[in-house]
Parts: structure tokens; sequence; C-alpha cells
């Protein structure tokens, strides 16, 4: 039979355009399949894992390919249509596909050469089960604790190192170093099984006669046992440890005694990190109310004309029941759902609500979860779980990385909050919209979507009004609530009245001890974490600033530090001023833990909590945070726009913003629209279930037209003078926007390359070219930066567009001195 010459088109994690033809060797040639991990040899030294994207019998003439060194997977671990959905992000969104498979893939997936190699925790030096080049290895880490895939080249001599790492890190010999802070080994647990020896009735019988006479405590051990497992006894029946200890009330002493007189046999087994929960409500007698039914058969009507819908439903609308018996009808036709939410915090309320009516179906999938936990679930869903440690997951919930699961028969893509600009990934590359990719995902598995939000983005809502997407909406609260009343507090009048307390105007004062009295909770916003925004020198007006940015440091009490919230750069606070000598420097400005430190001097009595970026790192933060409030153990909660996201609180009967004029103020054109958004969710926290809520929002200048609007809960108003204004300079969704960020360390250099890249561009397209300019911030991590922003009006063709700006580019980068400029796409800016 006449062998095939193969050759495979292959995908590396390198922020490089396009793919790498490599020949398969024969030996290859009949296991190897698209989406499958292969080791391949790049550049003279470099050894990486790539994804093979195609393969063909097409002989390149360019070059002579070389070999690929090993097959990593036996099954592909990515499908065709995450395929075609990275190469389509990766064009839409001006990055490449390495960079989309950087950002798709689970880390654990990843192996490169200059990943720096470990001991693992695990590992036991038996060195007599160890091959030679095993023993080299493990000997050579014992000497220098860590070692990179080149340097493991050398000391086994051979090239082809990649295969043998894999079965060290399958056989927990060792890990990369970026796993070593998770526990690398499968998750096991002991199950107690019994000789089948005693499976017999008459030994059985024997046994416990036996036991009855001088081991009670083993008896009962017995006993537990069989009315765990069941009669009649066979050697499969098994129960887990743990429950039989629970079960009978005894200790591992008269455990072992069993298992050394061999009664019982312990054994390890794999099982899932992930939590399973049963189901214990029948999503099939969930009642809808009117207004609830209305918007569900509104959308599955739309669904036969259109792709998205969307829902705008006011705040406690009662939205996620519509999701639910959304979810339930795809299900029922034996589809997956992807249910997308802005923020890891909100899938700790989310998750509880969908398992009670789904159980086991619903996997969820964050960042906060171990590398190995991402695996799992990665694992589940591509059907690549051998140890079926836990069934499939029908519903995905997460935030936006969810996105990139295999899935491979969606039918449902909910995108809850679709306004939120989480959903938008800033740094690195792909810069993508969640919401906008989810709609594109959707096409490739011929789904629906429904973006949900109390406060839609104005783009979806001009979509929706336009026919582009379907429109239903809950205009009532569930129950009867009534809306939160809201109150504007003029803090001029407060401050000239003397009736502040520190940064709390007299009326929310009144408003809190109220609330406490009546044993109802209070949430606060303050959209600055930290304690004071800046230090100050009140002679000279020194402020302290980033050495690596161009932004001023904000002081942290709890590490009496000062720290950029930039790049991370963190000092202590000088004791006096550099500039001038004087001692008095003070304070300007207040962050949410100044906010909760000053809190507790006025209210000692009231139980206080953070929900910020600083008390949120850890991967149970926001469910410990959150329950402790469901569970009253919190009175008050201050917060960021985290507290702002569809939380639900039965309690809350006070909401409160400290500070709407920063908002209001911040030089973007979407700032209006932002703050609507922000102030209208976060009253939404308020009044639930029989109690209408009250809501203080306190701002310098309490005439401003969003604040009215807020007041009156009047998205419409807000929308409508947005677009006028947005018509007006030409903004989304009128036009599309593209801006390109270009970064060096040495401004002289960054300003010339920027000049003449927007020169040529300009060239293009005239006064639809603005820039180049320094952003808000101009320099970070010591890179000084600028930028040019380019209006596409709709119509214009967006493909030549991109083409003519990286055209741009490479001209710019012919002169040699701007080659080390670095350039970044941000296409549909957030």
């Amino acid at each position: 039979m006449e062998r095939i010459t193969l050759f495979a088109d292959v995908l590396l994690p390198l922020p490089i355009e396009g793919t790498f033809t490599y020949r398969v060797p024969y030996e290859l040639n009949e296991f190897i399949q698209i989406g499958q991990r292969v080791s391949v040899q790049f550049g003279r030294k470099k050894i990486y894992a790539g994804i093979v994207k195609n393969l063909h019998t097409n002989v390149p003439i360019v070059h002579t390919p070389k070999y690929i060194i090993t097959l990593l997977d036996e099954k592909p671990i990515a499908n065709s249509i995450q395929l075609r959905f990275w190469s389509w992000m990766a064009s839409y969104y001006m990055s490449t596909e390495g960079d989309v498979m950087n950002a798709a893939l689970p880390s654990a997936f990843k192996l490169a050469s200059e990943s720096k190699i470990v001991l693992s925790p695990a590992f036991i030096p038996d060195f007599n089960i160890l091959n030679p080049s095993e023993y080299q290895i493990t000997e050579s880490l014992i000497e220098k604790k860590k070692l990179t895939v080149d340097e493991i080249s050398k000391i086994v001599g051979y090239t082809k190192v990649l295969p043998l790492l894999k079965t060290m890190i399958d056989h927990k010999m060792i890990v990369m170093e970026e796993e070593i802070s998770d526990i690398f080994k499968p998750k096991t647990e002991k199950y107690i099984g019994i000789s089948s020896v005693f499976c017999d009735e008459g030994n059985l019988s024997s046994l416990m006669d036996e036991l009855g006479k001088r081991a009670h405590k083993q008896l009962e051990l017995v006993m537990s046992f069989i009315s765990l497992v069941g009669l009649p006894l066979t050697s499969e029946s098994q129960v887990k440890q743990s429950l039989l200890l629970k079960k009978s009330g005894n200790s591992n002493s008269a455990l072992k005694s069993l298992i050394n007189k061999e009664v019982f046999i312990s054994t390890k087994k794999i099982v899932s990190r992930l939590t399973s929960t049963a189901q214990n409500i029948d999503s099939s007698k969930l009642k809808l109310s009117k207004h609830q039914e209305n918007a569900y058969k509104k959308i599955l009507g739309y669904f036969d004309s259109h792709n998205v819908v969307l829902l705008h439903g006011v705040t406690s609308g009662g939205k996620t029941e519509v999701y639910i018996k959304l979810i339930s009808e795809t299900l029922s036709r034996g589809k997956q759902v992807l249910y997308l939410l802005p923020e890891i915090a909100l899938t700790t309320q989310i998750i509880v609500r969908l398992q009670s009516y789904f159980g086991d179906k619903v996997g969820i999938y964050h960042s906060k979860y171990s590398k190995n936990e991402r695996v799992e679930v990665w694992n589940n869903i591509a059907e690549l779980d051998d140890e079926n440690i836990h069934s499939k997951f029908e519903i995905i919930l997460g935030p936006r990385s969810s996105l990139f699961l295999p899935y491979d028969n969606l039918g449902l893509i909910i995108v809850d909050e679709e306004h939120d600009s989480s959903y938008k990934q800033y740094d690195p590359a792909p810069r993508y919209n969640a919401r906008d990719a989810a709609i594109y995902l959707a096409t490739l598995h011929n789904a629906k979507v429904v973006l949900g939000s109390a406060t839609p983005a104005i783009e979806s809502y001009y979509n929706a009004k336009s026919g582009k997407y379907g429109l239903a909406e809950i205009t009532d609260r569930y129950g009867g609530v009534n809306l939160p009343k809201i109150e504007i507090v003029n803090l001029k009048e407060e401050v000239k009245r003397r009736m502040m307390k520190s940064h709390f105007s007299s009326v929310l004062m009144n408003k809190m001890d109220s609330a406490l009295e009546n044993k109802h909770q209070i949430i606060l916003f303050q959209n600055r974490r930290g304690f004071s925004l800046r230090i100050e020198c009140d002679v000279c007006h020194w402020v302290p600033e980033c050495k690596n940015c161009d932004v001023t440091l904000t002081y942290h009490k709890y590490s009496e530090l000062i720290k950029c919230h930039y790049c991370g750069y963190s000092t202590t606070v000088p004791s006096v001023c550099p500039d001038c000598g004087n001692t008095g420097l003070k304070m300007q400005g207040f962050g949410t833990e100044k906010v909760s430190d000053e809190l507790g001097i006025l209210l000692p009595d009231a139980k206080i909590d953070r929900m910020d970026l600083d008390t949120t790192r850890t991967k149970n933060a926001f469910s410990r945070i959150i329950s402790n409030f469901e569970s009253k153990q919190t009175d008050i909660l201050i917060g960021t726009q985290m507290v702002t996201k569809g939380l639900d609180f039965d309690n809350v009967q006070v909401v409160g913003v400290l500070s709407a004029d920063s908002m209001l103020s911040f030089p973007d054109f979407r700032a209006h629209e932002r703050s609507f958004q922000l102030m209208l969710q976060v009253s939404g926290r308020s009044g639930r279930k029989d109690k209408q809520g009250s809501v203080v929002i306190q701002a310098w200048k309490p005439n401003h037209p969003i604040l009215k609007d807020v007041v009156n809960h009047d998205y419409i108003s807000m929308y409508l003078r947005q677009l006028t204004e947005r018509k007006k300079f030409s903004y989304p969704p009128y036009y599309r926007l593209i801006i390109i960020r270009m970064k060096h360390r040495k401004p002289e250099i960054l300003n010339e390359a920027a000049a003449v890249f927007t020169k040529d561009l300009k060239h293009k397209y005239g006064k639809l070219v603005y820039g180049p300019e320094y952003p808000l911030v101009g320099r970070v991590r010591n890179f000084y930066i600028k930028q040019t922003m380019l209006k596409i009006p709709k119509g214009m063709n967006l493909i030549d567009v991109k083409n003519n700006i990286r055209e741009s580019v490479i001209g710019m980068k012919t002169n040699s001195g701007y080659k080390s400029v670095i350039v970044h796409f941000d296409v549909d800016p957030q």
C-alpha cells in the first residue's frame, strides 16, 4: 500500500500572522486529526505545542518543512467550529489567530520550550522505576530546582523532549512552574469496598457473629456499609469512606482494623473537582407573571425571523425566570446553552438558581477556577473525559472567557447585563467584545441569542428599534414591587449648611440610621477603590506619581502603601514633601477603603464589608461577601461597580451613590450613558419584594440632565438625547470606531512614527482620522502611548479599511528607526 505524504498547517500560540506547515511522520498518518495538539520545532531552538488547523498533501514550495515531533493528544481538543470562530475573531479584531489561541486555551494545555519545569509536590523519589532520561531530569531538578525545556533537552541529549515531559507530567513527576500554585494531580477520594470472600452470605453472617462478640464498632461499620450499598453484596459494591464513617459515627481506627483484616478494601478513585448539585425544582412548573409570559412568547416569536432578541426589562423585572424558561425549551431540543455574565461575582447567585432547576447539567467556567478545574470543564464539553467523572454539561455559566469552550451543539446564548463594559477584553489581544463575538458564535451553530439588560447599550437598543434585533420588554417589577424612590442631594448646600459628616450627607445618614434601626441593609457605591485618591502637599501641591506611568498613586490604608492601579508599582507614604520639605501632606478624594473606614467610626455598631478588586482577589472571596450579605451577617456593603451588576438581595432598603459627578465628568463619549447605567443599576438593588426602596445620589451639580433621567427611571429620554449627540459628532451607532495605539519607550521616536502613520491614513480617509494624541494616561509601564482614531461610516467596506490600516502600519515600519514601535488595534473600543 502506497504511503501518503501528509502536511499539517499548525497554529502556534504566537502573535504572528498565519499558520506554519510541517510534515507529518508516516507513523502518525492514521492518528493525526484537525484540532489535536502537536509538538513542533519553531526556529532553531524553540519547541511549541501547536494545534493542527489543516491537513493536506500540497508540498510547500518556498521551504522544506520540518517534521512534527509528536502528537500530544489522542483526540482533538478543539473542533472545527472553534477554529472558524478563532479565524473570524482574529480577522475582525485585527489580532492574530495565535493571540486568539492563547486567550482560548486553558494554560494547562500550553507547553513551550521557554516554560520552566519543576518537580511536582506529589513526586516521591523512587529511582528504581525511572527510565534513564527520567532519572537524569529528576536528579537535575533536585539539584537546580527549575529547568527550561531547552536545558532539559541538553541534559538528555536530544531535541524531541516534549513527549517525554508530557509523560512525566501525566505521571505526576514534574509540573510547569506556572502550575505549581495549583494541585496538579487529579482530585481523588477514598472508596471502601468489601472482599469477595464476604459477598457470600454464610461468610458474611459468620463475620458479623464474630464482630458482635468483641468488636462492636467494626460491626457498626459493616452494617452501615450494607445499609449504604444494599444487598446482595458484590465485589463491585463501593461507598465513599467519608460517607461510611459519617453514617456509622465511627473513627478511622475501626475502619483500619477491618482493612487490615482484609474485610474491607480501600481504593482511591479520581473524582471531579466540580461541585455536583441535585435538581430540586421542575422548570416546567415555573410560573411566569403576565409581563414575563408576554416577553417569553414574544422572544420565541421573534426567533422565527431574528437570530438576536433584546430583552429590555426593568430592574427586578424577573428576567432570570424568562431565561430559565428559554433554557428549558432549548434543552428539550437536545441543544447546549451558554449563559454569559459580565462578572464572576454574579455567578455565585445565578448558579444556585440554575442548579436548583437543572442540577448537574450546569457547569461554571471562569478565571478564579484553578488551571486543572478549567481543563476539567473543557474536557467535559469536548467529551475527552475518559474517566467519566462528571456527566456532560448542557449549560455553561461564565464570563467572557467561556465563549472559547469547545461547544458542538449550541442552541442558545444568553448575554445577561449585555451593556456591561466588562464584556470587553482590553489587554492583551484579541481586544474583543464578548457580546458581539457571541452573536457571531451563535451564527456558526445556527443558535439564537438573547441580550438582556435594564439599561441596554445604546447600540443594542438602536439595533432593536431599527429592526435588526427583536425587542421584548418587561415594564413592571416582579410581584408588583414599586421602583425605588430616588433623591438627589445637593452637596453644595450640604457643605454650606455644614450638614456633611465626612463624605455622607445628612439625608443619607438619616436614611442609613433608619434602615439599620429597622434591621434593613444598605449598599453604598463609590466607583474608586483604595483609601484616598491621592496624597498632596498643602504648600507646593506636589502629588506622588508612578515612576512607570503618567498617573498619581492611590493610598491604600490596609497595606500602608501608595499604589499604581495600572502597573502595580507601590511604595511607602513619604513623611515629607520631596519638593519643598513640608510635612503637611494631606489626603485628597476618597475610595471604597476610606468610605469603609470612616463609616465604621460614624456607625460603630454596623457590620460593614467591601466588594472591590482589592477584596475579591481569591477564588471564594465573591461567594463569602455575597453569602454574608444574603444571610444578613453584613449590614452595609460598600463597593465599586461590582455592586451594580444584577445582584439580588431582598433586604436592601437604602442605596447611596456617594459621588455622581466623577462619573459624569469623565472625558469619554460614553460617560453619560455609563453613568446612567451604573446609577440605575445600583438603584435597582434597593426595594425588593414587599418594600419600596430608597436611593440617595450625592452630586455637586444636581440639575444635570442624566440625574433627572435616573430619578425618573427614564431610559428613553437618555437614549434619544445621546443619539442626537452621537449623530452630530459621528459616534456609534452611526459610525464604527477603530483606535490604533502606538507604544515606545522613547517619546521622540513615538511622536515621529505616529505622525508618519497618521499622515498616511489621512491621505486615505481625510477628516475621518483624528490624532495622533496622547490618551488620558500617556505612559504605562515606561511605555509612552499615542493613539489615532478612525471613524468609519456605515456602508464603508470594513475589510478594506482594516487592510488599509495595516498597509499604513507596514509603510511606517519600512523606516528602520520605527520597527521597534509597538502597534495595537482596538476595533469597536469601549
